[in-house]
């Protein structure tokens, strides 16, 4: 038999109502307007737990309005998903539905980049730990070794949640970097192709051509090209006239490039010749 004490205790929040007897109502009731109502009622009546619940996560990037509209959603969840009959309290039932709702809202929708599930349930131990830890040692950061310790991670895992820390958001490429002058900005430290592939690739490509031309024409591209010598200035060195240059580049690099074509088109298809019967 319960004591007065015990029938006068104030449950240890006040958001939770005593709605046992309007569940065990709700579960007897066929589908209609009754129900209907009835549910509605007991959505209403624990909607402040779920608010509470939500509070729990702002701070984290996301709008404390938004944060209750998911809780809220979690609740709806927990009153068409509770069994009375299995004899637990709608509280027990309904926080864990109404805090995964949540974490999942995060998981799923906050990420600007994606990572793995295990990482980011890593994410979530080392945060924990790392604000523990702050509170006790006078707002020092802890290092690797320090976390692992507290949550039991090898040190690998607690670097990976570190890392994990800020991955939930991005910065914009123009964001400016923390103690640049000048506005120096993340786009600015990006690297971009290099031109000389490109150089690199045609030069390559022409070799074997280079090999197969007279000495004269192989030491005249070179001064032209490589000497960057006009051909005014190699037809004097080489005693001969400037248009005799010209004709001699022109008719090289012709044949250079033609050749450097004919290997990198593709081998004409020949079909497969028919077996002798």
């Amino acid at each position: 038999m319960r004591t007065h004490a015990q029938a006068t205790a104030k449950h240890p929040h006040d958001d939770a109502p005593d709605t046992a007897a309007a569940f065990a109502r709700l579960a007897a009731l066929p589908a209609g307007p009754e129900r209907h109502a009835l549910r509605q009622d007991l959505v209403r009546a624990w909607l402040p737990m779920a608010q509470r619940l939500a509070g729990r996560f702002r701070n984290r990037g996301e709008s404390l309005e938004d944060l209750r509209q998911v809780a809220a959603l979690g609740l709806v969840k927990a009153v068409d998903r509770y069994d009375p009959a299995r004899g637990a309290a709608f509280e027990s039932f309904a926080v864990p539905t109404i805090t995964g709702e949540l974490k999942r809202h995060f998981r799923d929708h906050m990420w600007t980049l994606h990572v793995p599930r295990r990482v980011q349930d890593l994410r979530g131990r080392v945060r924990a730990a790392r604000q523990e830890l702050m509170q006790t040692n006078g707002g020092h950061h802890p290092s690797v070794a320090d976390l692992a310790a507290r949550t039991g991670l090898s040190e690998d895992e607690a670097k990976a949640g570190l890392e994990a820390l800020d991955s939930f958001s991005a910065l914009s490429l123009d964001a400016e970097l923390p103690g640049a002058e000048d506005g120096y900005s993340l786009a600015d430290s990006l690297g971009s192709p290099d031109p000389a592939l490109d150089v690199v690739v045609d030069r390559e490509a022409v070799r074997p051509g280079l090999r197969g031309l007279p000495a004269r024409e192989r030491q005249i591209l070179y001064m032209r090209f490589f000497r960057d010598m006009t051909q005014s200035r190699i037809a004097e060195d080489l005693g001969i006239s400037q248009m005799h240059v010209s004709r001699l580049i022109t008719r090289c690099c012709t044949r250079l490039r033609d050749q450097a074509l004919r290997e990198q088109a593709p081998a004409p298809h020949r079909p497969a010749r028919p077996h002798a019967a």
